[in-house]
């Protein structure tokens, strides 16, 4: 990876907006930001070329403090935004930064059809557990018996692996690192922007003041720590026995490959509407 510079992120953010920020103490998503501005500075790209998406929650402020082109839209509608930009400026770099609640619940749909039609876009959904903004109510990802505000006496419903979830839609670039990783999430961003198609990183995250006080995890240097500690590289699992895979998450890159992308194929039947019209 290449050097950036040490004040890349100051200034890469909108000082004279929306701060000091909302995010409490300890929480990943400060944290992310600075490794998606790392990843964009090491690239050297054009600012005015990348536009970031969001839709509702606590990561989806990341938007607000970045200097790119941005646009902080609606709850689950992230990526249908994101959609059009893309459609409209298929040359653009268009990357969404999402929650586990707000891409998996109620923008399950989008997730999973902008897979489906391989849209080149990056998404990195910021996976806390938890709608951590909203009250502490359970996502598709809280783990089995994990409190939350809806679930005082355990969560029971299945949980999501959004890794799988989108190899089976039709993902062409799917990865997964965490919050203490960051300079293995930094190459993952980088990767997944320079991939044609649609790419999305799965982000282990910490929210201790809600799903981490609920749930006895300590506090954020336990629950970094516990990033560091339970998971594994995929690279590494096979040198593993099992009883040391036991109650661990798995990072790495588990789909790479190319396919048609969607904006590509859109394009070319616009121009053979063109040639038909012509005629």
């Amino acid at each position: 990876m290449g050097k950036v510079s040490q004040r890349v992120v100051h200034d890469f953010l909108r000082h004279d907006k929306k701060f000091p920020h909302v995010w409490c103490s300890g929480c990943s998503n400060g944290t992310i930001l600075g490794t998606i501005i790392r990843a964009i500075a090491e690239q050297n790209l054009d600012r005015n070329n990348i536009t970031m998406v969001s839709g509702i929650g606590c990561s989806s402020r990341m938007p607000v403090y970045i200097d790119l082109n941005t646009l902080h839209s609606l709850h689950g509608r992230a990526i249908a935004f994101a959609t059009g930009i893309k459609t409209f400026k298929p040359d653009m770099k268009v990357i969404v930064v999402t929650g586990d609640g707000d891409s998996t619940a109620i923008g399950g749909n989008h997730l999973i059809h902008a897979a489906r039609r391989n849209i080149d876009m990056t998404v990195i959904v910021v996976n806390n557990n938890i709608y951590g903004m909203t009250g502490g109510q359970y996502s598709p990802t809280t783990p089995d018996d994990a409190k939350a505000t809806t679930s005082p006496y355990g969560n029971f419903d299945r949980q999501f692996d959004i890794c799988d979830l989108v190899i089976g839609a039709g993902a062409t670039y799917v990865a997964r690192s965490s919050a203490f990783h960051t300079m293995e999430l930094q190459k993952m961003i980088v990767d997944a922007m320079n991939h044609k198609g649609f790419s999305i990183i799965d982000v282990i995250s910490a929210c201790p003041v809600i799903y981490g006080r609920m749930n006895k995890k300590g506090g954020p240097p336990e629950m970094m720590q516990a990033m560091r500690d339970n998971t594994v590289l995929n690279t590494a699992t096979a040198k593993l026995p099992p009883e040391k895979l036991e109650g661990k998450t798995i990072r790495g890159v588990f789909k790479n490959v190319q396919c048609p992308e969607y904006c590509e194929q859109y394009a070319k039947v616009v121009e053979k509407i063109k040639e038909t019209s012509d005629e």
